[in-house]
Order: structure tokens, then C-alpha cells, then sequence
């Protein structure tokens, strides 16, 4: 029998149901209708004496088909389904390989017994769309493992493996060899071991695992990981109800509050994250999959830190990689911190000692540009110099292959400039990783003017590769994301030289869920970087006596950041806890009173409403002027690369969640305190406020 992407066969007295719906064997409405059918016909055959639940593919179920989740409610049909499934008459069996995520777990805890190959992960990551388990898996799990014991998988929404599965008690075996074949001699053996049905509705919970005091503790718990957030908390709700309610109401409470979860604008911003990340590829006008060469070898110029990261990146993704610097001391240098990085790894138990020879015999060193020669494509690393990287984009030219992609990973110049330094202009593209680039997944694609389309098509796929986010943007200075940092953080320095201190404005901003203040972020990064910047770019920035001026004063004392323990803060030898600076706001005070600027004292609200309205006002213009292709891909980087809390979705989907009116109203509030000189609504958000739309609405026009 077959039914879609379900079918049915007979081995012996076994009926096994297998799924295959590529690529990751969602629940899908087509796969529920298939089971569905499936389920009825093995309630008619007499010779079907056990039930195997196997998918074909690369995984079991990979959870819940999430496009769904925008429509009408589907939770009764999950019910109805799971029902079913559990209620049959004979021994059901979950034969599982893969990542089994969210409503893949869940469907096999109807089942009466769960099996796994090795190598599988198991999970629960609802919270983390800022949804619940809503398939029965905050009522299943407690009566399979107890409230804590779930609660604390939920709350983790990271996958386990097998062994945890069994030692947990939601799993009962793993099995060896190919899945199904596997599952099926396990479902015989219940068979000759006379082993009956095991509904796991029919199971109570321990009230040990229930008590209140636990309930306290991971409530505290869940309020510390998830701050301004509310889905963890309603998972505490839903399961805590599984001690106290039968199945069948407990499932109509967890349907009530699954259903709560989906409304909120935690959940919405999530969802919008995570399809937005799978829409950065979907760009118009690039070649067909397997028109351009594949990239299987990479160089990179420069062994510093972004240059070694890169390397590293290359490898952990299996990928040879030569790395070329201008002396041996250089290389040696950058290839003992590469060695450090794996050690960590290794030490961490991330990465075998194996793995981590493997790993560094794909990179090597050279100080000749002709070992670059066989690259598929080449990245430049090196510090921010336009006549450097010039130089080194004519020897590239003259060395590398046809069809190379010529990379630079500047994060501030203009890449036309670049690229009009060879004579394959058309083969030059923007890579700028962010930092460490061995573990931020952001990666801005920079097309110039020329850039062939087969080259952003092969530079996406390497990406992919590298399992990097990519963002593609057009050349202006500071692409998307540090063009959009200029507003942001310009209003942070000013601030303390009002007289609020680092830790004030820091606090605010993480307090609203950044995850980390941009004046620590600016220590960590060194104070002399953007100092670098400016004054490489000075005649950009506005006739403003204290732009940026914090910085510089800092500078000016010598205060480098975490580098030499100084900064906005002090950091103490070998710690990178913050410690408020006498010295520091003795600095910013005496700066303040020679640039004449008046003190005041300022709110939260202030705070993250100075920094974060500019951040908004730019992203407005660079949508408008055609930088960035969407404004999801804005949300993109902003939530990938600069710690903007997903689950307020990034910068422009929060300004259409609070109301573009409240944001243009705000910027011409403070333009009223401060002048016209950096508060001026961009011309889009002043014709969507006008026009009583959304950004939702201009972007739905455009595609």
C-alpha cells in the first residue's frame, strides 16, 4: 500500500510504514493524510501482529513542517494522529536515525517503544521559535522521564544523543546497522518475547519530579536564560500540567497554550529570523546550480587573527587552504594560534585529537603568491589599506587561475577601488567575515559594480560550505552592518560624555537583549581599531566636535580595551570581567567639559531608544537605496553578527512591532534636544509613516 510519501509493506507478521518526504521527512499535511491511511489499513489486516515507524533519507522525522505555522491551528490533527497511532493494538516501534527534532520526538512518544541507530539526535528546540512542544510532547515526555527530566531537555532545546536518550528513560535501545532492518529485528523480538503494547498515555507521572520547590528552581532558571521572553516559562506551564491532569486534558492545555505561544511577537520574531536566514540565498538573477565552477581549495592572504579564522573555517569544512603572510615570523605566529584554537577544541571535547590533525594538515603556509596559483578562490586578510590591498590584487591577478574568485574581507573600503586594480574586475567580491571568523556565522557578501553573477552564486554555495549565513549587499561604506553601527554607537559614546556611565549604558542595552553593550564590545575589539577607521575615513563623518570623541579620549590615555587591561572599563590579568573605571569617567568628565557638553541623567528607555532608533534609520536608507536586497537580510546581520536579540527579530522587523510612527516620532524627539545634525527620519520611514504602512508592506510590494 502506498499512499504519497507513505507506504506500507508486510515482513512477516511485521507491517512497516516507512516515510519519504525529502529533504528532512517534515510532518506535513501530505505525510499526516498518508499516515493516517497508513494506520487504518494495519487496523484491518489479522496478520499484522507489531507496527515499524521508519523514514527514508537522511533522518526520521525532522519535526513539524513549520511554514504551517502562520495558518489555521493544527494541533487537533496532531492529536487525532498521535491518537491513533498510540491506540493500535499491537507492539508500535519508532525506528529513528538522524536529527529528530520537535515533532519527530514527539510522534515517536506515542509509539510504545523507540529505538535509534547511533549517531542520532534528539531533541525538543521549541523555545527557541519562542513556541512550546505542541504535539504532545509536554505531556508525553513527563510521563516517560518526569516533569524535571523534560523540563530541563526543553529548556536546554539542545539535541542528545542516543546513550542520553537511554540513560534519560525515552529511549529504549540502539540499534546497529540499517535502520529499518534493524528496527524490524527489534520489533520481532518483542514479538518472541511476548512484549505487548506500552501506550505511554497510560503512564503516570512521578509526583517526585513535580515538586514545587523544583518547579521554583526552573522557573528562576528559565527566567535567567530566556530575559523579556515568555515561551519558557509557558513550557514550565504545560508540563507541570502533566503531573496534575490526565493525557487527554492535558492536551487540550497544551494546545491552549502552544496556541498563546504563536501569537506573541517573541514567536513571530523568531519564525521571521529563521526563515530569513534561509532566504539570504534566494537571489534574483544568478546562474543555475552547476554552471560555475565548485570551489574545493581556497588561499587566504594575510595569518593574522581574521586570516588564521578563515583558514580554520576552510578546514573544519574539509577544505584545503594555503595561507600566505610576508615573512616566516608571521606565519609561525598566526599558525601557533591556529594550533591554540584546535587545542581548545580538543580540550573542550569538541574535537578529537585526530579530527584536530586532520584539520591542520588541510592548511599550510607559504610566502610565495605562486602556491596560490591552484585557489578556487583567494581572500584577502590583511589591515585596512586600500594602496596594500591594491598591491596585492595585481599580484593575484597575474597568479591566480580563470575563474578564480578574488575576495577581500574589508570591512570599510570601497571594493570597486579594489577590484579596478585587476584586469578581471567582473571576478572581485566582498567576504567580510566577522570576528572570530572560526565561529560568528555572518558572512557579508559584497557585490561591486562588475561583479559577475557566477561568482556570487559560487560564493553563496561556499557559504554553505563553511556553514556561514551570507548576506549579500551592494558597495557603500560599511556595507550593512558597520554602516548601521555608526548611528548606534555614536549615540553610546555621546552618552558618557553626558554623564552616563559605561556600565549604564552597557546595562541598558544587554538589560533590552543585546548580548553584549557596544562599549564592551569596543574593549574587546580594541579602542584603537575604530580609532584607525575614523581616521581613515574622517572626511566621511559629519562637522560634529564630538563624534566619536569618547573613544578618542580614551585613546589619547592610552586605553586600548581588553588589549592592555584599560578601556571603558578595567579588566584584571587573564579576566574579562568588567570593572568600573574611576580613571576612565575622570576622562570622559574632564572630555566632556572641554568639548562644552552638558550633563544629564538618563533612563533605560533613553538609552536604548538613542541607540537603537539611529540603528533603524540607516537600515531605512540602505534598504531604500538598494544595499541590501530585503529588509529581513538586514534583520540578518544585525541578529547573526551583532548580537541583536532574535527574538525581537532583528532591527527593522522591531520598528514595524513597535510601530514605525513610534520610531519616527522618537528620532524627531530627540532631533528637538540635540539638533538636525544626526536625527533626521530617513525619506522611506517618513513616506511609510505617511502612508500608514508597514515595512511588511513595502517589502511584500517590492517582491
Amino acid at each position: 500500500m502506498s499512499s504519497g510519501p507513505v507506504s506500507i509493506e508486510m515482513e512477516g507478521d511485521v507491517a512497516v510504514i516507512s516515510v519519504d518526504s525529502p529533504p528532512v521527512n517534515t510532518l506535513n499535511a501530505a505525510v499526516r493524510t498518508g499516515l493516517f491511511a497508513a494506520i487504518r489499513d494495519i487496523r484491518s489486516r489479522p496478520d499484522a501482529r507489531a507496527m515499524v515507524l521508519v523514514c527514508k533519507g537522511s533522518t526520521f522525522f525532522s519535526g513539524a513542517d513549520i511554514s504551517e505555522f502562520s495558518g489555521p491551528p493544527k494541533e487537533a490533527e496532531y492529536r487525532d494522529l498521535f491518537r491513533e497511532l498510540e491506540q493500535l493494538p499491537v507492539p508500535v516501534v519508532a525506528g529513528m536515525h538522524g536529527v529528530v527534532m520537535g515533532g519527530g520526538l514527539e510522534i515517536s512518544l506515542a509509539c510504545h517503544y523507540r529505538v535509534a541507530v547511533a549517531g542520532t539526535r534528539f531533541g525538543l528546540p521549541e523555545v527557541t521559535l519562542g513556541i512550546i512542544p505542541g504535539a504532545g510532547g509536554t505531556q508525553r515526555m513527563p510521563r516517560l522521564i518526569g516533569v524535571e527530566k523534560a523540563l530541563n531537555l526543553i529548556l536546554a532545546a539542545k539535541p542528545v544523543d542516543v546513550a542520553t536518550g537511554i540513560e534519560l528513560g525515552f529511549i529504549d535501545a540502539e540499534i546497529h546497522g540499517e535502520v529499518r532492518e534493524a528496527t524490524v529485528a527489534f520489533a520481532k523480538g518483542l514479538l518472541r518475547d511476548h512484549a505487548g503494547v506500552r501506550r505511554t498515555s497510560e503512564r503516570s507521572v512521578d509526583q517526585a519530579t513535580a515538586t514545587a520547590a523544583i518547579i521554583e528552581r526552573l522557573t528562576a532558571q528559565a527566567r535567567s536564560q530566556y530575559p523579556n521572553r515568555t515561551a519558557a516559562l509557558t513550557a514550565i506551564e504545560a508540563v507541570s500540567a502533566a503531573a496534575r491532569l490526565p493525557l487527554e486534558e492535558g492536551l487540550l492545555h497544551e494546545t491552549e497554550l502552544a496556541n498563546r505561544t504563536k501569537v506573541t511577537v517573541e514567536s513571530q520574531a523568531l519564525i521571521h529570523v529563521f526563515f530569513a536566514e534561509r532566504n539570504t540565498r534566494k537571489v534574483p538573477g544568478l546562474p543555475a546550480p552547476g554552471s560555475y565552477p565548485k570551489i574545493t581549495a581556497g588561499g587566504v592572504i594575510g595569518a593574522g587573527t581574521m586570516g588564521g579564522g578563515i583558514a580554520i573555517c576552510f578546514a573544519n569544512a574539509g577544505l584545503p587552504v594555503t595561507v600566505l603572510d610576508s615573512s616566516q615570523e608571521a606565519l609561525d605566529r598566526g599558525f601557533g594560534v591556529i594550533a591554540k584554537t584546535y587545542d581548545s577544541m580538543v580540550k573542550r571535547g569538541r574535537l578529537t585529537a585526530e579530527d584536530k590533525a586532520k584539520r591542520l594538515a588541510l592548511i599550510r603556509g607559504t610566502l610565495s603568491y605562486s602556491d596560490l596559483a591552484a585557489a578556487d578562490v583567494v581572500i584577502e586578510a590583511v589591515f585596512e589599506s586600500l594602496d596594500l590591498k591594491q598591491k596585492i590584487f595585481k599580484e593575484l591577478d597575474a597568479i591566480a587561475k580563470p575563474g578564480a574568485v578574488l575576495a577581500t574581507n574589508t570591512s570599510t573600503l570601497d571594493i570597486n577601488a579594489v577590484a579596478a586594480a585587476t584586469r578581471r574586475p567582473e571576478n572581485v567580491v566582498g567576504l567580510h567575515f566577522f570576528a572570530p571568523a572560526n565561529v560568528m556565522p555572518l558572512l557579508e557578501v559584497i557585490r561591486t559594480d562588475v561583479t559577475a553573477p557566477a561568482m556570487i552564486a559560487a560564493t553563496l554555495d561556499l557559504a554553505k560550505q563553511l556553514k556561514k549565513t551570507p548576506v549579500l549587499a551592494r558597495v557603500c561604506y560599511g556595507f550593512i552592518g558597520n554602516r548601521m553601527m555608526e548611528g548606534y554607537a555614536r549615540e553610546a559614546q555621546r552618552m558618557v560624555l553626558e554623564g552616563a556611565t559605561p556600565r549604564q549604558v552597557d546595562g541598558a542595552l544587554e538589560a533590552w537583549g543585546m548580548a553584549m553593550g557596544i562599549l564592551a564590545v569596543f574593549d574587546m575589539a580594541g579602542i584603537d581599531v575604530g580609532i584607525n577607521v575614523h581616521k581613515a575615513n574622517a572626511e566621511r563623518y559629519p562637522p560634529d566636535p564630538s563624534y566619536y570623541q569618547a573613544d578618542a579620549a580614551l585613546y589619547a590615555a592610552g586605553r586600548l580595551g581588553q588589549k592592555n587591561g584599560k578601556g571603558y572599563y578595567k579588566y584584571l590579568a587573564g579576566d574579562r570581567t568588567r570593572h568600573e573605571d574611576p580613571e576612565a569617567l575622570d576622562i570622559l568628565k574632564a572630555t566632556a567639559l572641554q568639548l562644552d557638553i552638558p550633563q544629564r541623567t538618563h533612563g533605560a528607555d533613553e538609552i536604548v531608544e538613542r541607540c537603537v532608533y539611529p540603528l533603524i534609520n540607516e537600515g531605512m536608507r540602505i534598504l531604500e537605496e538598494g544595499v541590501a536586497i530585503r529588509a529581513s537580510d538586514v534583520d540578518v546581520v544585525w541578529c547573526a553578527g551583532y548580537g541583536f536579540p532574535r527574538y525581537r527579530g532583528g532591527p527593522l522587523f522591531y520598528a514595524d512591532t513597535i510601530g514605525l510612527k513610534t520610531v519616527r516620532d522618537g528620532i524627531l524627539k530627540y532631533r528637538e534636544q540635540f539638533g538636525p545634525m544626526h536625527w533626521q527620519p530617513a525619506p522611506l520611514l517618513e513616506r511609510l509613516v505617511s502612508d500608514g504602512r508597514t515595512l511588511a508592506d513595502w517589502q511584500a510590494e517590492r517582491i
